[in-house]
């Protein structure tokens, strides 16, 4: 069977995370394959799928920030935010230039509350918000707290009474880029949708980790569940008798870590064993990997 481990997928447009999914469990010869935050059909880049025991992992992986490039037509609502759904309003923008549209980038930065998008996943009373409008139900999500550290413009260009502004996103897990096109367009009274969205970084995988699912067909590329551990989280090296207490999932009296969080835990061999936490002066298992 196949190690334990995570694959990164460079996804292509018109997959599913689901069917990313579901050819990697014909790859891997495992039915324990699971991703760490979903990528819409249109969108491209990078989907962190965990194999085997790092199914377990993904939990912890999904507040890592994330970073996308895309692209931002300025002058047309959709009813999805993104291009796949039917223009609803029309609204010239061949008025506005990057001057503009970087004053309108701040209110849209740091900490702030975002309405998602009513075709997300999110569920409404157990049923996908999604669902709700495609059945011809108005859905009203409520706003929630994200981060967008880096909202910046790239590119722009006027295609005719629209104006089409590329964009470099830096956010925090949870963040609808749809979103942050539908309000920059709101912002700028012309309207807005997503035309293009590659996902360029989840955590501390890159693009340039990633592998295409032609290339994993010919070559099936895993990154060991050490290397996740260390890429991923603070690290501490155990003694022998420290190791051994955390086989069982025992906490470590008087053990200072070092780091708040999820601490990734290792074996005088560099074994990943165990992620714990600093509770008080102990140290306390949050979930044990072998």
């Amino acid at each position: 069977m196949t190690e334990s481990g995570l694959v990164v997928v460079d996804k292509p447009s018109g997959w599913t995370s689901h069917d990313v999914v579901g050819r990697m469990r014909r790859l891997a010869g495992t039915r324990k394959v699971g991703h760490s935050g979903t990528l819409d059909p249109m969108a491209t880049g990078v989907l962190v799928l965990g194999i085997n025991r790092a199914t377990r992992l993904l939990g912890h992986l999904t507040l890592a920030d994330k970073e996308y490039v895309a692209t931002i037509r300025l002058g047309q609502s959709t009813i999805t935010d993104d291009a796949e759904g039917e223009i609803v309003e029309s609204t010239s923008a061949s008025h506005l230039d990057e001057e503009s549209v970087h004053a309108a980038l701040p209110p849209l930065t740091g900490d702030i509350q975002q309405v998602p998008s009513s075709v997300s996943a999110i569920k409404v009373d157990g049923v996908r918000s999604y669902a709700r409008v495609r059945s011809g139900q108005e859905v009203a999500l409520k706003a929630r707290p994200v981060t967008v550290s880096t909202f910046e413009v790239t590119g722009s260009r006027h295609d005719g009474e629209c104006f089409d502004v590329d964009v470099r996103v830096v956010c925090s897990s949870g963040t609808y880029i749809r979103a942050l096109a539908r309000d920059l367009g709101a912002a700028l009274g012309v309207g807005g949708h997503l035309t293009a969205l590659r996902r360029t970084r989840v955590g501390g995988f890159g693009i340039d980790r990633a592998s295409t699912l032609e290339e994993l067909e010919k070559q099936f590329t895993l990154v060991p569940l050490d290397d996740v551990a260390r890429a991923s989280f603070a690290t501490y090296e155990l003694t022998d008798d420290q190791a051994a207490d955390v086989r069982f999932g025992r906490a470590l009296p008087g053990l200072d870590l070092g780091a708040p969080g999820p601490v990734a835990v290792f074996a005088p061999t560099g074994d990943f064993l165990a992620l714990y936490e600093q509770r008080g002066d102990d140290a306390k298992a949050i979930a044990v990997f072998i």
